[in-house]
């Protein structure tokens, strides 16, 4: 009996192995960024695209709300040895402006996630140069 069940085990960890082996090389979806954490990158996304028009427009910066975040479709895949997520969607846009207020709604986003080796932080990844139509170059961003 104790041969039959160490035969069995050893087989049974075998075929584990294989399929471990063989399997896809992309991040699992059980680790994907959550939902706070995709709306943290979008915020500082717009945050960084309002300082641009800032400095461009030599106007004071506005304050910005972001609502009714829906993500879509989310693709892991490894950038070097790291876990990163490509999460696409939309959102909702509200900026308070010195006279008024507006609303942009369904927004479309899409952010690469990077979850760092150790597990406890993420980075936002943009790309920065394009290559054939595929991002070649890239910029990261801690997200807090």
């Amino acid at each position: 009996m104790r041969r039959t069940t160490r035969l069995l085990i050893s087989i049974v960890l075998t075929i584990s192995w294989m399929l471990s082996a063989c399997g896809t090389n992309t991040p699992t979806l059980g680790l994907a960024p959550s939902k706070q954490l995709v709306h943290k990158a979008i915020a500082l996304r717009v945050s960084q695209t309002q300082q641009q028009l800032t400095q461009q427009l030599k106007s004071l910066p506005s304050k910005f709300n972001i609502t009714q975040v829906k993500e879509e479709q989310i693709e892991p895949f490894f950038m070097g040895d790291l876990a990163t997520y490509r999460v696409l969607g939309t959102y909702s846009l509200t900026i308070e402006l010195p006279q008024q207020r507006v609303t942009q709604q369904d927004n479309l986003f899409d952010i690469y996630l990077q979850r760092q080796n150790e597990g406890k932080t993420w980075r936002l990844v943009v790309p920065q140069t394009m290559d054939q139509g595929k991002p070649s170059n890239w910029h990261t961003y801690l997200i807090r």
